[in-house]
């Protein structure tokens, strides 16, 4: 059974982060809603409360039952959930004088405490809250301050309790990394043995168990999600796995023969659909983002599901869903997450489709889908492609899509990728991709004026997708391929770069 690390949700916006930091330790995270805790089991070996936008002052504020974990099992609380048990233990909070916010550096680091043991004085810290903690209960003790933060962190006197205002999972805090892993591994006692070979054993086996001996059915995209998902399904269940690529017109610029192609030699079980029409009458005359997205969605359903209904007795739908399409699409914790957008393999399946659904890798980020990947032997051709949305090209025209749209992007796209592998830069990039905008514009070719079309290139590094920065590439590297685009589609007179963040832009347009 895996060692885990329970993290309670409050709605922090660092929550995810958490759970990153503590896998980054090969020990296991899962993060549950406050209100929605596991019961405790024998391999949950410790518990974080994480940060929330509310304040435990505020009657409406979440009060988690921690009867089952204060006294039973190491308990970290991080920001809020440092103020909710000095809060609700002996102690008080106040709203604070001064914003604390930002950077600051602890003082009386006191590194008797298990938690803070190998620290250093005046540690670099990140701060974000607008309470503060005035007292903790005579049960504690302070374990390191602030110049403007008191009790910055406090322990319990005869339990494995603590709390600390700051957040040690943000890379701004210098040695978080330190502290949590003298939480985890120090005083948790976790392992360190959850690695990607350790991953797929236990999920192969455990999907074994879950299937049996019926058949799943399953989409692929030939990317690294779906590729990783079905190669797991396939090492549990064999040839009872069967695989549908469907062709919607969407995908870049040979892809489906090459992905198709790409397959031949991993043993799956792959049938490609052409549908690229069914598509294009779907979408036609339409302009809004997520109209889009859901007839993109819609008719990839009703093309799956005519090919799946060829086969007989499939109980099962395999996706490769992976957390931050859970995340960007709908809370994953039942918090107050936004919907940002949604994604077309979220959510579960239409009522007509009697299929359940079995998600390998709902609970990985993607770094982590490429490193079990690469444990399965999975070739690097795969493993290194660039993430490619679901609705393909579909949101990277923005506006109404026409075949005649779909073929001048398809060019730019295949000279914009063709040029970062040419000068070596598709590796040090995450996702790059072209759009095209819904703006023409003046150009001159010879001595004639053009009135046509402009894309934008985009290029980002990211290690999970869940932020991002746009990369900075040699002006030449970009100059010689905005004019191999300008001359080589027609159409196409003016490209521009996309230097935006996320956040706070997303990265793909729409």
């Amino acid at each position: 059974m895996t060692e885990k690390i329970l993290i309670l949700d409050f709605g922090s916006q660092y929550t995810q982060l958490i759970a990153r930091r503590v896998r980054e330790l090969n020990v296991y995270s899962e993060i549950h809603p406050w209100n929605k805790a596991p019961e405790l089991t024998p391999d949950i070996k410790g518990v974080i409360l994480s940060g929330s936008p509310h304040s435990v002052r505020d009657p409406k504020s979440p009060v988690p039952d921690l009867s089952a974990y204060r006294g039973h099992l190491p308990l970290l609380g991080v920001c809020f959930g440092a103020q909710f048990i000095a809060h609700n233990f002996g102690g008080e909070v106040a709203p604070s004088n001064t914003r604390e916010y930002g950077r600051a550096n602890l003082a009386k680091v006191d590194t008797t405490s298990r938690l803070l043991e190998g620290m250093s004085d005046n540690s670099q810290v990140w701060m974000s809250h607008a309470d503060t903690i005035k007292s903790i209960g005579s049960n504690f003790r302070t374990i390191c301050s602030t110049d403007d933060v008191e009790f910055a962190g406090y322990e319990a006197l005869e339990e494995e309790t603590y709390g600390i205002q700051f957040h040690p999972e943000v890379y701004h805090s210098s040695e978080g990394a330190l502290l949590l892993k003298n939480f985890i591994v120090g005083i948790c006692g976790c392992k360190q043995d959850w690695t990607p070979q350790s991953f797929v054993e236990e999920t192969v086996a455990g999907l074994k168990e879950k299937i049996g001996g019926d058949k799943v059915v399953m989409g692929l995209s030939g990317g690294v999600d779906s590729s990783v998902a079905a190669v797991l399904l396939h090492r549990a269940i064999g040839d009872n796995l069967y695989c549908i690529f469907v062709d919607n017109g969407l995908l870049r610029k040979n892809e489906f023969d090459e992905v198709l192609e790409s397959y031949k030699d991993m043993g799956l079980n792959v049938k490609g659909v052409r549908s690229s029409k069914r598509f294009y009458d779907g979408l036609a005359g339409e302009s809004d983002p997520e109209t889009k997205r859901k007839i993109i969605g819609k008719t990839f359903i009703e093309v799956f599901d005519e090919e799946a209904n060829l086969l007989t007795d499939v109980s099962w739908l395999g996706q490769g869903t992976i957390y931050p399409d859970v995340i960007e699409s709908v809370s994953a914790t039942g918090g107050p997450s936004a919907t940002i957008k949604s994604h077309h393999n979220v959510g579960g399946l239409p009522d007509f489709m009697k299929l359940s659904v079995v998600e390998p890798l709902r609970l990985l980020f993607k770094d982590e889908v490429r490193r079990v990947g690469k444990a399965l032997d999975i070739k690097q051709s795969i493993l290194g492609r660039h993430p490619f949305p679901g609705p393909g090209l579909g949101i990277r025209i923005l506006g109404d899509i026409t075949e005649e749209k779909v073929r001048i992007l398809q060019e730019v796209d295949h000279i914009w990728i063709k040029g970062l592998k040419d000068n070596g830069l598709y590796d040090e990039v995450w996702q790059a991709g072209a759009i095209l905008l819904p703006v023409q514009s003046v150009g001159v070719m010879g001595d004639e004026r053009t009135y046509e079309q402009a894309v934008a290139l985009r290029a980002v590094s990211s290690t999970d997708g869940m932020t991002a920065d746009w990369c900075h590439l040699p002006y030449e590297v970009l100059g010689k391929i905005s004019n191999d685009i300008i001359n080589k589609v027609k159409g196409i007179n003016r490209v521009v770069y996309d230097i935006s963040s996320k956040p706070p832009a997303t990265i793909e347009w729409e």
